[in-house]
């Protein structure tokens, strides 16, 4: 078994133990930048797929816009340019000469989306305009940290504009619950907390922003998807306005939101353990690996038999019998990443008539007759993501304490998640907070749920935490 250092020693080294040895990702050759290596990026390509497909399913379509965006642009939303000027990448030359004006690699892009959403909206009936784009952005990172928060990512953004505001939140809000809660429970078997950021926590130039804040295996949070209600800001610094059904011209309404490989991080640090990854089937691209234990020409014939049943069956199979590579070589390899269900066969088990199943997410090995190992994998497939989502929302549960002070926050928060009364914390409680490293994470209602628009401060509960 090759040497992870435990969780329980030193967190952030055996995440990177998990980045290098179940190969996922190295740091680029500009600092802060990341090459994501094949295993890593198929996670993330059925990341990509299945949130594609949820964004599809709620109306939005799929364009692409520059990289490059003319720094005047930031400049027309006072929040906005505010909020990411000490992480703007800024272009100052271009074949050989100095640009008549700086131009800002994306760290998001409302700006030159909504230069086009004005271009492209005249009438009332030319809403909703629902676009969404899959591109890389650019924050400059001070510490950065592989998957987590490195200046150069790779994530999906939707645009929004809405002829009305009800509209507009409600689409907002479908996003949170629709695909992101449930793509990161359902997929990633990960339970998040959804709920809406403090004032101080928006989105630059947002009216409200929603969250999904999942705990991970050290008891910090990890904030793996936001919604943003932009109100008119935006429509009304690039003029995204249109003629109503009354004849009159009116401010669009406007909306974003987004999701990145920080969900790759977010995967290992909530399921992973002292082996290495530990993957949801639904989400994993290998989701059973057959071992032949020997390389013993039957054995080998009958473990390419199972495999060739089990990709008829519609799973995701593949066969490992490397030469060369030893059979515990290849059990590690396994392990490392994830796999969530191993099927091993020798020359015993095919005497007997049987294969040994193994679950990552439990360690647990059973027999099965070879004869019903086929027919049993999807069940167990889906037991073992079943018991993932089991396995991360008691521990989360466990870990998340109501509290009646900021003083028991704080401490609350050393291990995981407080949650208290909003009015018992308030913007001057948050700022106490953030004295000890802590921040609020997100508001909610009383019963958990994401707070409807208009609902009273006083009547929320805040969750509190420290965060990646």
């Amino acid at each position: 078994m090759a040497v992870i250092t435990p969780r329980s020693t030193d967190f952030p080294r055996w995440y990177q133990d998990v980045l290098e040895k179940a190969e996922l990702a190295d740091n680029g050759p500009v600092r802060g930048s990341m090459v994501i290596r094949p295993y890593g990026y198929a996670l993330w390509e059925r990341m990509q797929a299945d949130v594609d497909a949820r964004i599809k399913a709620a109306g939005a379509v799929n364009a692409y816009f520059p990289l490059f965006i003319p720094e005047s642009y930031l400049h027309r939303e006072a929040e906005h340019v505010e909020g990411f000027s000490p992480e703007l990448a800024v272009v100052t030359h271009g074949g050989g000469k100095e640009l008549a004006e700086p131009v800002v690699v994306r760290p998001t892009s409302e700006t030159v989306i909504g230069e086009y959403m004005a271009k492209w909206t005249q009438s009332y009936r030319d809403l909703p305009l629902l676009l969404n784009q899959w591109a890389n952005v650019v924050r400059w990172e001070l510490r950065p940290r592989l998957f987590l928060r490195t200046s150069e990512f790779l994530w999906q953004e939707g645009h929004t504009a809405h002829a009305d505001e009800a509209d507009a939140a409600a689409y907002a809000r479908r996003i949170a619950l629709e695909v992101y809660r449930d793509f990161l429970t359902s997929v990633l078997a990960l339970p998040v907390f959804v709920g809406a950021k403090t004032r101080k926590e928006r989105f630059a130039g947002a009216t409200n922003t929603m969250t999904c804040e999942a705990m991970m295996g050290d008891g910090k949070a990890l904030q793996m998807a936001t919604s943003h209600e932009l109100g008119q800001n935006f429509a009304r610094a690039f003029e995204i306005d249109f003629l109503g059904a009354d004849g009159g011209r009116h401010l669009a309404w406007t909306t974003s939101w987004g999701c990145s490989t920080r969900m790759v991080g977010g995967l290992i640090m909530a399921h992973g353990d002292d082996n290495g990854l530990r993957v949801p089937p639904t989400l994993a691209p290998t989701q059973v690996i057959v071992l032949p234990v020997r390389d013993d020409e039957a054995v080998v014939a009958k473990a390419r038999e199972i495999t060739e049943a089990l990709t008829a069956a519609g799973v995701r199979v593949r066969l490992d019998a490397r030469p060369g590579l030893s059979f515990g070589r290849r059990v590690t390899d396994a392990e490392l990443k994830g796999i969530p269900v191993r099927i091993e066969i020798g020359p015993r088990d095919l005497a007997a008539g049987n294969v040994t199943v193994a679950r990552r997410d439990t360690a647990e090995k059973f027999p099965a007759p070879l004869a019903e190992v086929v027919a049993r994998v999807p069940a167990l497939l889906d037991e073992v993501q079943a018991d993932l989502h089991a396995q991360a929302l008691a521990h989360r549960d466990a870990r998340t304490a109501d509290v009646t002070s900021l003083a028991e926050a704080v401490e609350a928060a050393a291990t995981g998640f407080a949650r208290l009364p909003w009015r018992l914390v308030g913007e001057d409680g948050e700022a106490r907070l953030a004295e000890d490293s802590v921040t609020v994470r997100c508001l909610q209602t009383a019963d958990g749920e994401l707070p409807a628009a208009g609902t009273p401060e006083d009547d929320l509960v805040c969750l509190v935490a420290r965060s990646y």
